[in-house]
């Protein structure tokens, strides 16, 4: 969500906006996404489980400008600002 809101709502170019696992292991995040639950439980049918082993990396360039706001886009969805 955090990618989304900086790209449509702060106009942010998507290619600025790196995505990737915080660690060497292959990782979807730790929360199912919401297309992946269905009555409050993960899918079933589906093909795999999705490898919610660790946090994802979410990486941005922006001018100081805009800094502020996107540290508060990642704030809003409980994003770890830290360097």
């Amino acid at each position: 969500m955090a990618v989304e809101h900086i790209v449509q709502d702060h106009g942010l170019d998507r290619n600025a906006v790196q995505v990737g696992p915080a660690s060497d292991e292959n990782t979807a995040g730790t929360e199912a996404a919401r297309a992946d639950v269905e009555d409050g439980h993960l899918k079933a049918g589906n093909e795999g489980e999705p490898a919610l082993t660790g946090k994802v990396r979410v990486s941005v360039a922006v001018d100081d400008a805009i800094a502020e706001k996107v540290l508060s886009s990642f704030s809003t969805f409980h994003g770890d600002v830290s360097g």
